[in-house]
């Protein structure tokens, strides 16, 4: 059977599903992605990729934003007639960067939607259940996160101190309506806004290099942003710091944030203790570094695909 029909046969089956009710204690079933095309232009690679969620999640729907439609759910869903943000509509209208729109798409939808987020270039390894492992209730969840980076000594490297420490951003699973996703939102808007009056120019022809890109509105934000919540919301208001995730061996559920350890979402990285190849037991999604958005040091520059 040709890989693009087989592709589109599930995607149609799965969207015709109903959405998931929150008041089950369940994260919706909806795994997002975007690129810059729709499934039937799909090189054969993002198909295999795709074909990896959905057949190891065939009760999951799944779904593709691109360049054509963001904007048009960014206005539908943050809109006049919706929850009514004609700043993060304008401000998504207006920045040109694909880097920063892709950064901003994920928390966008994840705040609407809920579900699973996952970068395109990114291969399941193994069914979603398995995100959440036995001895831990769905329910008391409302977020999961794996750990990309845990380098605390080179925390004051002039150039890699914001990559040393960090989460995985191209996936996660998450509930609809948290806080913390607007606030990463909100949070990127204001960075970049503060860029553009620095350079003196409108926010469509604001200059980031990689480094500010990452702090702004990618995987350091994201990990800012989760860190600030977890103290935030922890109920004996103790600090939170890296060091409860440093050379973490076993999920960690702080503020209803599981965070898995690093060979989870982010195996092979001949770093940060997360092993030479994604052949390893805990390894759940094999990250390919080809559509780099960005969350690495190979994304060195905008790629527009």
């Amino acid at each position: 059977m040709d890989l693009r029909n087989t592709i589109e046969k599930s995607f149609n089956s799965l969207s015709a599903q109903s959405s998931h009710s929150i008041q089950t204690g369940r994260f919706p079933r909806k795994i997002w992605q975007q690129w810059a095309c729709s499934p039937p232009s799909f090189a054969e690679q993002e198909v295999e990729r795709a074909k990896s969620w959905t057949e190891s999640n065939p009760e999951w729907r799944w779904e593709v934003l691109t360049h054509a439609t963001a904007l048009d759910y960014v206005e539908s869903h943050f809109g006049s007639h919706a929850l009514n943000r004609p700043d993060i509509v304008e401000f998504f209208r207006d920045i040109n960067s694909r880097i920063i729109k892709a950064d901003l798409l994920r928390y966008l939808v994840m705040y609407i939607e809920g579900g699973v987020y996952a970068d395109i270039d990114v291969e399941a390894l193994k069914p979603i259940h398995e995100f959440i492992p036995d001895g831990f209730e769905e329910a008391e969840i409302d977020m999961v996160i794996g750990i990309e980076t845990d380098e605390p000594k080179f925390k004051d490297h002039p150039i890699l101190g914001g990559l040393s420490r960090s989460f995985v951003q191209w996936t996660f699973l998450c509930r609809p309506r948290l806080p913390v996703m607007m606030r990463m939102v909100e949070n990127a808007m204001a960075n970049i806004q503060q860029l553009a009056k620095e350079q003196e120019v409108p926010i469509s022809q604001v200059k980031m290099d990689f480094y500010q890109i990452i702090g702004n509105s990618g995987p350091g934000l994201f990990t800012k942003v989760i860190m600030q919540h977890m103290e935030k919301s922890n109920s004996q208001k103790l600090p939170i710091t890296w060091d409860i995730f440093h050379q973490m061996d076993q999920p960690k559920l702080v503020s209803r944030v599981l965070v898995l350890p690093v060979q989870a979402f982010a195996a092979g990285q001949t770093h940060s203790r997360s092993g030479k190849t994604h052949d390893v037991p805990a390894a759940l999604v094999k990250h390919h570094y080809e559509h780099l958005v960005s969350g690495t040091l190979l994304a060195k520059q905008d790629r527009t695909p």
